[in-house]
């Protein structure tokens, strides 16, 4: 079963992080402890561990990429597990089929009636 390597929250402020260099490379085998890349948080450089083991089989957030707290920076696969099919990028006729938004958005706004109570002020 696939298991997805997250950016880990390294400090309480932190936010996102920056994947500095990866310490391990693609189809290698990786064990639960094991420093795996070195990530650079709002306060310093620290190395990330793995906290699952398995064959690492896709690098999702190359070195120097930015990614937020929980987002999926890597994939991890059991050995013999399939892996499946990089999606297609969208190709230009079907980017064309998108129905595209006027020049102006607010052109085809219409005024809306809006009725108001305002109670009288004390005397």
């Amino acid at each position: 079963m696939a298991t997805h390597i997250e950016m880990p929250k390294l400090s309480d402020t932190m936010t996102e992080g920056t994947v500095v260099r990866w310490l391990k490379n693609l189809g290698d085998e990786v064990e639960i402890g094991d420093e795996i890349a070195e990530i650079e948080t709002d306060k310093a450089t620290m190395a990330m561990e793995a906290f699952d083991e398995g064959i690492l089989s896709e690098i999702l957030i190359e070195e120097g990429g930015k990614a937020a707290v929980g987002a999926t920076l890597a994939i991890l696969r059991d050995e013999g597990e399939a892996v499946a099919a990089p999606e297609e990028e969208p190709s230009v006729e079907a980017s064309a089929s998108v129905p595209q938004m006027a020049s102006d958005p607010l052109a085809n706004l219409k005024p809306v009636a809006i009725e108001m109570q305002v109670p009288e002020p004390a005397p």
